[in-house]
């Protein structure tokens, strides 16, 4: 597809399967379907197992795979972005409908359902009508990595009793893993090995043939060892029946709304921040960057149109969509075939599908939910950055034990903190100059010849300054003024973007401080939007141009000038030399 300008693409709505279409190359076509069809054979076998992590029927997995992902071909800006659910939105969903379907009764289940995903899907659209696509950006990577990993244990936890053959009362974490250890004297072995079948299967699939449909070939071995090996004698129990045909349509209950909206926006939330997140991550050099807004607007009506025809909570999934790249996928058209596929599978396999093992389903959802929990992640980050690295932890620690709903409240409450923190405790630099040039550097052990000034001291804030830092950074300035007692403070703000209102007061009290100290402070580097703010404000009177630098050198100047007038008459007074007015 060729890219369009940028003007071209940002000028009114634009449907995107209109350009795609009308772009498409006759080349493609081959490759698209192929790369369709081969995503299908890992996004149907995880989907059904997904939808059995939510406590749903297993063909709601085989319904999101359908309806989202075709919704999805038409409005989505992603090429070769394959959605239908995944491990995060499944563990979330259980926990939103456990609210209000705690017997776990199908027609309650399917028409709660049916309510969340209609919730999930407006919230999106919406997010889309008021252009908050950069809402994604509020969980920060390092409490991304600490969400996803939290949700690998509750998963695999909540799918252990499956793989071992018990049924346990669910409840909380702690109360889990009781739960668990005192059911397994009475684990079945027959399900037992049909798990460890399957997972032995998986891994050496993916060690040794990662190309290979692992999960469909797995899928088949479970339901081939049920139909001709009859391992359901042996205690191994099955899916069950799956309707046949199409998905019939499902009447969401209003009534549940109050209940079910917060979690509803968690979910959302989490759609569209997986769903951007591969999207992104998958873009080949020269295509054209999902459009975030746009990314909103087609899960949002993927899910709320899916809701009505039974599907769960829908997003993109990292790993169908490496795999719809990799086997070769160029356009949308690659998710129209695997919703295709589905199609067929829904119409034609049902009664094959019903088959599957439980034991089979939970080896695949633990197999591949081992891929959200990464050691190397978390090392990656304390090597880095150990607060960070403590964010990861802090919210891995509460959706294990909080829940996954508190969970990702925490992960968002975190970032929030932790971006607070980072801008009300910016740096603050004393800086020196490189002897024989015109760099001027942050003090350092690596750097002890730079040369400093007696009586002049340099400071470089960054960031932008405003009423929840202006303090922090006064605080900081006055400790070096008492141990360096300058004549003159030059700010280097040629780092500092923003000066608000509330910290100029601040600074001009400063200022006024320092003044009647006798220490005089001047401003370097300001860029023209601060210029102009500090031009109208009382502390530009007070500083004059007189005060105010275009750059160190031109401080410095002023400096040796104010210098050598003292050493010559002995006049203290550096503001009778001029620097230059910043433009």
């Amino acid at each position: 597809m060729r890219d369009q300008p940028a003007s071209h693409r940002k000028s009114g709505f634009r449907l995107p399967v209109l350009e795609w279409v009308r772009d498409y190359r006759t080349s493609w076509i081959k490759p698209d379907i192929v790369a369709g069809v081969t995503a299908a054979a890992v996004v149907l076998p995880k989907a059904m197992a997904y939808a059995s992590v939510a406590g749903l029927p297993v063909e709601t997995g085989l319904y999101t795979a359908f309806v989202p992902m075709g919704i999805y071909a038409l409005f989505g800006t992603s090429r070769p972005l394959s959605v239908s659910t995944s491990a995060t939105l499944a563990i979330l969903s259980a926990a939103a409908l456990g609210q209000v379907a705690p017997d776990g009764n199908t027609a309650q289940l399917v028409i709660a359902t049916a309510t969340l995903t209609l919730l999930v899907g407006l919230f999106l659209v919406l997010a889309a009508l008021l252009r908050l696509g950069f809402v994604a950006n509020f969980i920060s990577e390092p409490v991304l990595t600490g969400f996803k990993a939290g949700i690998a244990i509750v998963i695999v936890l909540d799918q252990l009793p499956k793989l071992i053959g018990i049924h346990v009362v669910k409840g909380s974490f702690f109360h889990n893993v009781y739960a668990l250890a005192a059911g397994l004297p009475h684990a079945s072995m027959s399900t037992v090995a049909m798990g460890a079948l399957t997972i032995a299967v998986l891994v050496a699939l993916e060690h040794w043939y990662p190309k290979s449909p692992a999960p469909l070939i797995a899928v088949a071995l479970g339901i081939a060892c049920v139909a001709f090996a009859g391992v359901q004698r042996y205690g191994v129990e099955i899916v069950g029946e799956i309707p046949t045909g199409l998905p019939s349509f499902v009447m969401p209950d209003l009534s549940l709304i109050d209940a079910l909206w917060p979690a509803a926006v968690g979910i959302a939330l989490m759609s569209f921040t997986e769903t951007i997140a591969s999207g992104r991550a998958f873009a080949l050099s020269g295509e054209p960057v999902p459009l975030p807004n746009r990314e909103l607007l087609a899960t949002g009506l993927g899910n709320a149109l899916g809701a009505l025809f039974g599907s769960m909570p829908a997003g993109g999934g990292t790993t169908q969509t490496a795999v719809n790249r990799l086997a070769g996928a160029h356009s949308q058209l690659a998710e129209l075939a695997t919703a295709a596929v589905t199609l067929g599978t829904m119409v034609l396999l049902a009664p094959v599908i019903g088959l599957m093992p439980h034991a089979t389903l939970a080896a695949v959802v633990i197999v591949y939910s081992n891929g959200l929990l990464n050691p190397e992640d978390f090392r990656a980050i304390l090597a880095i950055r150990r607060t960070e690295f403590v964010w990861a932890v802090v919210a891995l620690v509460g959706v294990v034990l909080l829940g996954t709903l508190q969970g990702i409240l925490i992960a968002i409450v975190v970032s929030l903190v932790a971006l607070a923190h980072q801008v009300s405790d910016p740096p603050v630099y004393v800086l020196r100059r490189k002897r024989g040039t015109n760099v001027f550097r942050p003090v350092s052990d690596e750097h002890p010849d730079d040369e400093d000034f007696p009586g002049l001291l340099l400071l470089r804030p960054e960031g932008r300054i405003f009423f929840l830092n202006a303090s922090n950074i006064v605080h900081k300035i006055m400790p070096l003024l008492a141990q360096t007692r300058p004549r003159v403070m030059a700010l280097d703000m040629r780092a500092v973007f923003d000066v608000e209102y509330t910290a100029l007061k601040m600074l001009t009290e400063a200022e006024k401080k320092c003044r009647e100290s006798g220490i005089e402070v001047w401003v370097v580097g300001l860029n023209p939007d601060v210029f102009a703010v500090l031009e109208k404000a009382p502390l530009g009177s007070v500083l004059g141009h007189e005060r105010m630098f275009l750059n160190l050198e031109q401080a410095l100047a002023a400096w040796w000038e104010a210098q050598h007038a003292i050493a010559r008459d002995g006049v203290s007074s550096a503001s009778r030399h001029p620097g230059q007015r910043t433009p």
